[in-house]
């Protein structure tokens, strides 16, 4: 191993005087990808000749745009794709933060840029994080220098910058749109760091089950991934014998739990834990237990579930289990799934637990979901012969000679808005078939009465 092994790097966590190792950067930065190649995921984003990749490689001019906003979840490249923007053509790197920068300090940028390329004919790259914390004011600041090319501006923003970012300053940059990273790219990252110099340096073993649990609770975000092997690999070090430094550390499931402060939630994505858990949810939400929903809620998004399986999950038991029993039920449930999926984690669990508390505390019905079952169930059963004449479309030449939509009433026409008439194919008329039985329960209790008064003048019964 090098001088920089994991050995030396975690000698101050043991007790040791050594306390060099703590000034070293965090391994997520020290792992930054220096090349395009040492980039994981977002492949679409960095394809030959895609916008972003012509940025990073240096083609400018008319022919490329020369600043970029980009979109994503934490820790799935922003800053390392600035990083490479900027080391990729010799440029110049400067870095804000919109929690802490101002209008004086994008101004301050602005001059020395212009110095910059007047003396030395170098382009500054301007990368400020967190872009949607920056008024409309500060936004305006940045604008004469992005549309002279004074400066190219990496904008990082993990909210919708449709609603957090100018116009003006949309439309003189492109949007990149980065996506999370799958398991197995996080999982790279994760060996990647074990064994490169740059990180672990080999020191450490890592438990296959410790592993899956760092991948799991990444969340698709290699920050955090590295952020915690790094912490797992100080715990390891330290509870290493005595005398045996040079043995490698193992980092098990009980280091990474030690590290992360909680217990690993024992959940399997792919296996019966995922079914059994999310079967839980649903049946919990159906069951009008808040709590109880509340903590599978809580068990999936711990284990790093992807929020938007859960939220279509919300969705269908909005109309599964709650659907008339109160229709609002439905549009929380798909405003909360349009909503994770602008969003993301963390804030995306408290739009889901507001759906769920909705769904559970909801009158229950699921006279929709038996009723088109018992449909279906008569159609597939060969049941419903041809479509009545009067109701055959007649807008086409020589439908009236074939009879279609004679006898066909308006229904507009009718006093009431709604008149005897028949509907149904003629073999489920006579049998007076009944699909949809109202619940009693909430919004749909008033929808009992109406449906038994709108059926007895359709069919006149």
């Amino acid at each position: 191993m090098s001088a920089s092994s994991g050995s030396d790097l975690f000698s101050a966590a043991a007790g040791g005087p050594e306390r060099a190792g703590d000034l070293r950067p965090p391994l997520a930065v020290r792992m930054r990808p220096r090349t395009l190649e040492e980039v994981a995921g977002q492949e679409d984003v960095l394809r030959p000749g895609s916008p972003m990749r012509r940025l990073i490689e240096g083609a400018g001019g008319l022919a490329g745009p020369l600043s970029a906003i980009l979109w994503g979840p934490p820790g799935t490249g922003k800053t390392t794709l600035a990083h490479l923007v900027a080391t990729a053509a010799d440029r110049r790197f400067v870095e804000l933060s919109a929690v802490t920068a101002g209008v004086k300090d994008v101004r301050q940028v602005m001059d020395q840029a212009m110095q910059e390329r007047s003396l030395h004919g170098r382009q500054t790259v301007l990368f400020l994080d967190e872009i949607h914390r920056f008024t409309k004011a500060q936004q305006d600041a940045l604008l004469p220098g992005v549309e002279n090319r004074l400066v190219i501006l990496v904008a990082a923003t993990t909210e919708n910058p449709s609603f957090s970012v100018i116009a003006p300053l949309l439309s003189r940059s492109v949007l990149v749109r980065l996506g999370p990273l799958d398991d197995d790219q996080v999982r790279g990252v994760i060996r990647r760091a074990l064994a490169d110099e740059r990180g672990l340096d080999g020191g450490f073993t890592l438990d296959d089950d410790a592993l899956d649990h760092l991948v799991r609770m990444a969340g698709g975000d290699a920050r955090r991934a590295l952020t915690t092997l790094e912490a797992a690999a100080g715990v390891a070090a330290d509870e290493r014998p005595a005398g045996r430094e040079d043995q490698l550390a193992a980092i098990t499931l009980a280091t990474v739990e030690q590290a992360m402060a909680h217990a690993a939630v024992r959940y399997d994505r792919a296996g019966d834990q995922h079914y059994d858990v999310a079967s839980a949810f649903i049946k919990s939400m159906r069951g009008s237990d808040v709590d109880a929903a509340l903590h599978y809620l809580a068990r999936q998004l711990e284990a790093g579930e992807d929020p938007r399986f859960i939220a279509r999950r919300i969705v269908i038991a909005a109309s599964e289990d709650v659907g008339l029993g109160d229709p609002s039920a439905l549009q929380t449930a798909v405003a909360a799934l349009h909503a994770v999926a602008q969003i993301g984690m963390p804030e995306a669990r408290i739009i889901l637990a507001q759906a769920v508390i909705h769904n559970a505390l909801a009158p229950k019905s699921n006279a929709a979901y038996a009723a088109i079952n018992a449909a279906i169930a008569d159609v597939r059963a060969g049941r419903g012969g041809p479509v009545p004449a009067h109701l055959r479309g007649s807008g086409y030449a020589g439908a009236e000679r074939l009879g279609h939509g004679k006898g066909y009433r308006y229904t507009h026409d009718e006093p009431a808005g709604v008149g005897p008439q028949q509907f149904l194919p003629d073999d489920l008329a006579e049998a007076d078939v009944d699909y949809y039985h109202p619940t009693g329960r909430g919004w749909e209790e008033r929808l009992g009465s109406r449906w038994r008064e709108l059926r007895r003048i359709i069919r006149g019964r």
